[in-house]
């Protein structure tokens, strides 16, 4: 953990030591690129939404809300509610265009704390056990063929999934556009097999087989209607829609992001909710409720009712989608990482880029090793459980900022400003589904504010606290250097768009150890 004023300063118009001259955005410093298009953007939103839970486990919104009917009106609504908050975070991603999405949000507008909080629980628990879950999932769809009567070895799973992680890492830290591409192959093909369902489900109507769509029988309980269940209905629906904001922690590798941002947004959620929605009444119209509820993995029992000897597809399609979704998480995941180095939140090593490829090699690198870690622990879906309550508060806290810099700066330059009554709808839905939360899992919740908690004390020792002992920051500079030199990485230049005056003028006295060192190779590597 850095010193924060020092290394805070330590990115975007950084000067030379060798030359003294300043290498700005524009100039002749490396920089992340402007890669990612509007079909790739779109790719990330969905690729990042839609992992492995519509193929596998849909059954936790059905179970709570106790009919068809309610499940799929749920879905609607859920839908409907991620767009208005991915809305609200497209304002804010366009007026305040940095990279690291609610993090730098929320930094910026409730102060460096606050930011830091969402960093640290982001850092210690949220991406590594998300990307271990979803990478265990690709590799027990891909070895369950071979044990046809038994569960695979948990130890094969382990090893395969880490050699998906080592592998994507691999290819996102080569390059940006090869990682894109992989997002944009692998998205295409979840949606494929997703459509493939919902026409199955379409032929199925045709056919005459829509019993559990008839108005009478939809909403025919299978149990007793229960306002608390079907809040936790709305909350699993919630976190089925999770990653729509990850677009955000990209900002600065988008193509004109004042246009794309937005755009990306209008066309993949409303995308995304059609196929959840379709894809579950695709689902009843092969399966009753007790089936599906009583199915782990409902696309392949869909598919093994279906498609006969192609029923092989379906299993196939969970595979491609999980490992779409471990780039995905990767390639967003980094870029948050990348985006607290810079803000002196994390050692400032991860706020470097490659001097030839421009991708944020030490933040992957960072991200690969705390997965491994984590697949090395039995607890993952314990803590994802504890700390899904704290990853849904940040949410409310950056769309609540959204108003507060409303009030704050209502002159600042907003490319994009909608109503304030939609920040306003999303917290009060927001605000029911926290409550219910704390209501009905008060231990679970208590645990996952206790854990975001250890960061305060990390965050006084490691960021606020500027006279850090001279042999602390002579280890901590010989380590980065040492980390640069292996890597090859330099302190990336950033435009005007990325950061203030203020900051820009802060960020001019800092120096990194390679740059003093070899300024000519700084000066030299143009992206």
């Amino acid at each position: 953990m850095t010193d924060g004023p020092r290394q805070r300063s330590s990115t975007a118009g950084s000067k030379d030591g060798a030359g003294g001259k300043e290498s700005g955005g524009d100039g002749g410093g490396v920089a992340l690129k402007k890669e990612i298009g509007l079909v790739s953007a779109c790719g990330i939103i969905v690729g990042n939404i839609i992992g492995s839970g519509i193929f596998v486990s849909p059954k936790g919104v059905m179970e709570n809300a106790s009919s068809v009917g309610i499940a799929l009106i749920v879905w609607i609504i859920t839908g409907i509610i991620t767009a208005i908050g991915a809305l609200c975070y497209a304002e804010l991603g366009v007026t305040i265009p940095k990279s690291g999405g609610d993090y730098s949000y929320v930094k910026d507008i409730f102060g460096g704390l606050a930011g830091f909080l969402r960093l640290w629980i982001a850092v210690l628990v949220i991406y590594p056990t998300n990307q271990a879950v979803i990478a265990l999932t690709f590799s027990n769809y891909v070895l369950q063929p071979l044990f046809p009567t038994c569960f695979p070895p948990e130890n094969g799973l382990r090893l395969l999934a880490a050699v998906c992680l080592l592998l994507l890492t691999w290819v996102n830290c080569s390059s940006v556009r090869w990682a894109t591409r992989v997002q944009d192959i692998f998205t295409a093909g979840k949606l494929l097999a997703l459509a493939l369902i919902i026409i199955m489900g379409i032929v199925q109507i045709c056919k005459g087989e829509y019993y559990w769509l008839e108005p009478a029988n939809a909403f025919e309980p299978f149990k007793d209607y229960d306002v608390g269940l079907i809040a936790l209905a709305f909350l699993q629906g919630s976190f089925a829609y999770g990653g729509w904001n990850f677009l955000n922690y990209v900002t600065e590798e988008l193509v004109d992001p004042y246009v794309n941002l937005p755009r990306a947004i209008y066309i993949s959620i409303p995308l995304v909710t059609f196929v959840y929605v379709f894809a579950n009444i695709a689902y009843v119209t092969a399966m009753t409720p007790q089936e599906l509820l009583a199915s782990n993995a409902v696309a392949v029992t869909f598919g093994e009712k279906l498609l006969g000897v192609m029923a092989w597809i379906m299993p196939i399609s969970v595979a491609l989608s999980t490992f779409g979704g471990v780039n995905g998480s990767l390639f967003t995941s980094s870029r948050l990482f990348f985006a607290g180095a810079r803000e002196g939140h994390l050692p400032s090593l991860l706020a470097m880029i490659h001097v030839k490829r421009c991708t944020p090699i030490p933040a992957l690198l960072f991200t690969c090793l705390s997965t491994l870690l984590m697949l090395c622990t039995s607890d993952m879906y314990t803590l994802i459980n504890y700390v899904g309550f704290i990853n849904y508060l940040f949410y409310g806290v950056t769309v609540a900022g959204q108003i507060v810099l409303r009030i704050k700066q209502p002159d600042m330059h907003r490319p994009i400003k909608i109503s304030l009554i939609w920040p306003v709808i999303y917290l009060i839905f927001w605000a029911f589904l926290l409550i219910f939360s704390l209501y009905s899992e008060p231990v679970v919740c208590g645990i996952g504010l206790a854990i975001m908690l250890t960061g305060v004390p990390v965050y006084f020792l490691g960021v606020y606290w500027d006279n850090k002992p001279q042999c602390f920051d002579a280890f901590v500079d010989k380590m980065t250097y040492l980390g640069q030199k292996l890597c090859v990485v330099v302190y990336p230049a950033m435009g005007s768009s990325s950061a203030n005056e203020e900051e820009g003028e802060e960020m001019k006295e800092a120096r990194s150890p390679l740059s003093q060192g070899d300024g000519d190779n700084h000066k030299s590597a143009d992206c």
